[in-house]
């Protein structure tokens, strides 16, 4: 799984002119998912998004996570994020997993994270065309990819 995790003072999916979720401040968390990933990778990138410590203290340093100040979580899948750009300009999304496989990884996924953290979480809908609007805050984003960790 490839994660974009963006700090923001708010955020929101739209679908067909419609506001279908919004979130204040929290975490904006994009994922791609591919067919090797596992309950491991999910359980991985849970614990990690929601005890990353990216979150302002009260002295204006990093050093509190999204469950730390009580914040909100909007997970948006985006097979985009698999995109391979090396040959030509057109990119190839062979990696990037279909519906059958993703859906349920990705909704395990929001259910691990949602009990993980304790916190407000929401979605995309997946497979629609969204407009996703955010206001990142820093900015602060940050990629993490769970076939990439360092042991």
């Amino acid at each position: 799984m490839r994660t974009v995790i963006q700090r923001v003072t708010e955020a929101s999916v739209t679908v067909e002119g419609e506001v279908i979720s919004q979130i204040g401040n929290g975490l904006l968390v994009l994922v791609g998912i591919e067919d090797t990933d596992t309950d491991d990778d999910i359980n991985y990138l849970s614990k990690k998004i929601t005890n990353l410590r990216i979150f302002d203290d009260e002295n204006g340093v990093m050093n509190k996570s999204v469950v730390d100040i009580h914040g909100e979580l909007l997970l948006v899948s985006q097979f985009t994020l698999h995109a391979q750009t090396k040959k030509g300009n057109r990119p190839s999304y062979i990696r990037a997993s279909k519906p059958d496989f993703a859906v349920p990884v990705y909704r395990k996924f929001v259910e691990t994270i949602k009990a993980e953290s304790g916190l407000n979480t929401l979605t995309g809908k997946f497979g629609a065309m969204m407009d996703i609007r955010l206001l990142n805050n820093g900015p602060v984003t940050i990629i993490i990819d769970s076939k990439e960790r360092d042991f």
